[in-house]
């Protein structure tokens, strides 16, 4: 089967958990500067989650881009993945909610950790029903930024009952790490087409 149903149902899962994100915002209790300002820390983690909602769309756009069939594996992988990133928009209601609280914080970092395990497992299925010759393949390569990723998330998660804003940092850095969709597969596109015969290899 082809990909084309997989990415549209996708892509309704992810818009429903932004929209869900942004009706969790609470509006300042005034009207002035200082109540715009004691909302930041909340916006901030808003901001965060949103852009880690919106990494993972781009890249998994990106992915999808290289393959040209999914298979009942590829289906239940993505699944997984989704199902973690629905989790994004509960454990940021409560991390805006207690900015400096340990607990709301390691538990962002265990759904974003998991996040990225869903995601490099979503890569290696594709893989695996691609071909480790096909263009898939050689567009991600050992993928050692998604293993760097998890490796900070798992810092970042018993750091959070040392300060929160240790693992906050450790969080922003990952998604500074991925703000630029995945060039490797963006190269690969360049190259030639992804689809081609040589994909069934």
């Amino acid at each position: 089967m082809d990909t084309a149903r997989m990415e549209a149902f996708s892509d309704g899962v992810i818009a429903v958990a932004l929209t869900i994100m942004v009706l969790g915002q609470r509006v300042p209790e005034g009207t002035d500067f200082a109540a715009l300002l004691a909302l930041a820390p909340q916006l901030l983690t808003y901001i965060l989650s949103f852009v880690y909602v919106g990494i993972y769309w781009t890249n998994h756009h990106h992915l999808l881009q290289v393959a040209d069939r999914v298979n009942g594996v590829v289906l239940w992988a993505n699944l997984h993945l989704l199902f973690w990133l629905t989790l994004i928009p509960l454990t940021t209601a409560w991390m805006k909610e207690n900015v400096t609280a340990p607990l709301p914080t390691a538990i962002y970092g265990i759904v974003l950790l998991l996040c990225g395990l869903a995601y490099y497992l979503f890569e290696r299925t594709l893989i695996r029903l691609h071909g480790r010759t096909s263009s898939i393949a050689r567009a991600l390569g050992a993928d050692n930024k998604t293993r760097l990723s998890v490796l900070l998330y798992a810092l970042a998660i018993p750091l959070a009952f040392v300060h929160a804003y240790i693992a906050d940092t450790l969080y922003v850095a990952v998604a500074a790490l991925w703000l630029v969709p995945d060039r490797r597969i963006e190269a690969s596109l360049t190259r030639g087409s992804p689809r081609g015969p040589t994909d069934h290899d």
